[in-house]
């Protein structure tokens, strides 16, 4: 039996506190009205050209099969157990005390020396890695009383609601953030807040900790994905390296870039000096380089000084999106580091902060399904967007750009 968890997060909603509901299926939203894929050896599809028509985006479906309970009661006698999904790859010390929260490491260690644990039926060192499917023999083992459950102090109690606050998404394996501007991701000098550190308070029963997926820069508000097992993590991070996970970010850039669809494409590398890092264009083959592609299309103007731009990378480099805005002479407003056009004000009103969001984020669920959530403007750019008359409910030309 399966079950279906839906789940929508709408932009307006989000802005206005409230919450909508979707009872549209999975297939619903795969069966979009999209473009067939890009066939190979012909021409790659069009940019899609805005339409008149507004269309509800599907926002989060997920279609997975339930989540079976692996850890096992006080065994009083020999039994042989399966590996599963969520368990492959694990050592097999590691394995052993997930199962059976408690056991000692000393304990382990013993039975695994004396030859009383066996995988398909053969010996098995600790520091060995399992596979699903496989057959594991576990002696009559004895547990370690559990240790008391220690309350949250009250920090960890701020923190922990303070996550919830931010949560877009959640399930059994995923959680989505909706990272505000300013929180970086992880730790670096004098960094004393950041959001791996936050989810140290969501470790579980067995002290697992989420795991984060991808990055985004301390300054980029949005989505931003978290693994919660260690079956999810492998998963997605997989779906990362083989480019079937597809970001979408919204920005604010200076000028109207010509044309209003388009392709960039170079090399960049990374140039460090004393006080900051920066991502420079490169020559192909230069020292560090690596290959960037990012497609753009401009979805409404502001008196031809400043354009509301999505964007689809299709790579994911340090800084990409905001090198190669600078690169077509139009550097994202607020970029502290790579806005640098000269007698350039910005307009009154608006804040100098960073106006890039990572929009959208549709990526398929580690047990099934689709996982497609969006996060809403943050509030820097939600006040530019209502002082230049930009509406955030229009159609997404980048939605239909190619993959590559």
């Amino acid at each position: 039996m399966s079950r279906r968890i839906k789940r929508t997060v709408s932009p307006g909603d989000r802005a206005k506190g409230g919450s909508g509901r979707s009872k549209r299926k999975p297939d619903d939203r795969i069966k979009s009205d999209r473009p067939p894929a890009h066939r190979a050896g012909g021409k790659p599809p069009r940019l899609a050209e805005p339409r008149r028509e507004r269309r509800e985006k599907p926002e989060p479906a997920v279609s997975r099969p339930e989540k079976a309970t692996s850890e096992l009661p006080l065994p009083t006698k020999v039994q042989t157990v399966v590996v599963t999904a969520d368990e492959n790859n694990m050592r097999v010390d590691r394995f052993l005390e997930a199962r059976f929260p408690g056991l000692s490491f000393s304990h382990i260690q013993r039975i695994v020396r004396k030859g009383e644990l066996r995988v398909n039926g053969k010996r098995a060192d600790s520091k060995d890695r399992l596979e699903e499917g496989q057959s594991v023999r576990i002696p009559p083992l004895r547990l370690d009383a559990p240790k008391a459950a220690t309350a949250l102090s009250e920090a960890q109690t701020r923190t922990l609601q303070a996550l919830k606050e931010m949560t877009l998404y959640e399930d059994d394996d995923v959680l989505v953030l909706n990272k505000p501007a300013g929180l970086a991701v992880q730790g670096g000098s004098g960094m004393t807040r950041h959001v791996d550190q936050m989810l140290e308070v969501m470790r579980d029963a067995k002290g697992q900790k989420p795991r984060l997926v991808h990055r985004l820069d301390r300054e980029t508000s949005g989505c931003l994905l978290v693994a919660k097992t260690r079956f999810a993590a492998t998963h997605l991070t997989g779906a990362f390296r083989h480019r079937s996970a597809r970001k979408i970010y919204w920005a604010l850039v200076a000028g109207v870039p010509k044309p209003k669809q388009g392709r960039i494409s170079t090399y960049l590398a990374k140039e460090e000096s004393e006080d900051d890092t920066i991502m420079r264009i490169a020559a192909h083959g230069d020292e560090g380089a690596s290959h960037a592609v990012t497609y753009y299309a401009v979805v409404e103007t502001s008196a031809q000084k400043l354009a509301w731009v999505s964007l689809k990378p299709v790579t994911g480099r340090t800084h990409q999106l905001r090198a190669h805005m600078a690169h077509i002479d139009h550097a994202i407003v607020g970029d502290p580091k790579y806005f640098n056009k000269e007698n350039w004000e910005l307009p009154g009103g608006l804040q100098n902060r960073l106006h890039l969001l990572a929009r959208r984020i549709v990526i398929p669920h580690p047990r099934g399904g689709v996982i497609d959530v969006s996060a809403p403007l943050p509030p820097h750019m939600q006040q530019s967007w209502n002082l230049l008359g930009l509406e955030a409910d229009r159609f997404d030309p980048i939605e239909n750009a190619p993959e590559e």
